[in-house]
């Protein structure tokens, strides 16, 4: 097995960058869903309803990506602005019909329940042939995806440790989606529910979460070694 694809979303719920090496710390891929576009009330806009996150499509319209000098660029229909704009702040007020800012992670984290994702090729090439779906990874909005034999093998993988380049990791569940897996974003069109038959079939569950064991780097080509704790 080995690493075919990372990527990397600057910020929550906005479309990505492609990656071919990443730097990875204790919170996870360096940089992130580091920003997330907030409202007054401390809600994250997302594509669902929670306790911390507010359904606001409209920010799937936008991708974020990381400049030469580290700064944090959003694209959207009508420009391009830098993470700290005001200009941006308005326009995305506009967009969503309230007050929102793009705000850097503090108390309340930006990540959902693990600070990495990870797929294998072998269970998005399983959903594609089981569903006649498009099973594009960017629909999932995992950070790693790896070239694998045996659908879903990441599921035997909980607690175990996963030594990639110089980082490693511990597996710790699996991701439950919701309905943003059947919405356009990220430059991946949505051909195919994907929600109802995952649902019907593995409980809404495809893709795992890891947390960052030992911080390090990890680039497309590099081996994936699975240790058993």
């Amino acid at each position: 097995m080995e690493v075919v694809a990372l990527r990397r979303y600057p910020v929550k719920s906005m479309g990505g960058e492609s990656l071919r090496k990443a730097t990875f710390d204790g919170r996870g891929l360096k940089g992130d869903r580091w920003y997330a576009v907030e409202d007054d009330s401390g809600h994250f806009a997302s594509g669902k309803n929670t306790r911390r996150f507010r359904r606001r499509d409209e920010i799937f319209g936008y991708a974020a990506t990381t400049t030469d000098t580290g700064e944090v660029a959003v694209t959207g229909a009508s420009g391009r602005w830098t993470v700290g704009d005001p200009a941006l702040d308005q326009e995305l007020c506009n967009a969503m019909g309230r007050t929102v800012r793009v705000t850097p992670e503090d108390t309340v984290p930006h990540q959902d329940m693990g600070s990495v994702s990870l797929v294998g090729t072998a269970s998005l090439a399983w959903c594609r042939q089981r569903w006649g779906i498009n099973p594009d990874p960017r629909r999932l909005r995992v950070n790693v995806v790896f070239s694998s034999d045996e659908p879903f093998i990441e599921e035997t993988w909980v607690g175990k440790t996963l030594a990639v380049g110089t980082a490693s990791f511990e597996v710790v569940r699996p991701v439950t989606r919701c309905r943003t897996i059947d919405l356009d974003q990220d430059g991946a069109d949505a051909n195919g529910r994907w929600l109802k038959p995952l649902a019907a079939e593995r409980d809404r569950r495809i893709a795992m979460y890891a947390d960052v064991a030992e911080p390090g780097v990890m680039a497309v080509g590099d081996r994936l070694t699975v240790h058993h704790n």
